[in-house]
């Protein structure tokens, strides 16, 4: 499998939810609206939902040697 494969879905998922979480919470607080606890609420939850993308970015950008994936352990009997 090629390094990096899906990180780009990943970083690029994780901005549009925190873009549109911000819109939405700045929407909320300035727009005079009678539903602007809506938009209050959801703008961080989307920000919040984000964060998943954001640790699945994190996970696919790790790297481990060939030397530490082959760690042979003693037996022990």
């Amino acid at each position: 499998m090629e390094q990096g494969r899906f990180t780009i879905l990943f970083v690029s998922l994780a901005v549009i939810l925190d873009i549109v979480g911000l819109i939405l919470f700045f929407v909320g607080i300035f727009a005079p609206l009678s539903f602007w606890d809506f938009f209050v609420l959801s703008g961080p939850l989307l920000i919040f939902l984000s964060l998943v993308f954001w640790i699945f970015w994190y996970l696919g950008n790790l790297t481990v040697s060939e030397e530490e994936l082959n760690l042979h352990k003693p037996d022990i009997l």
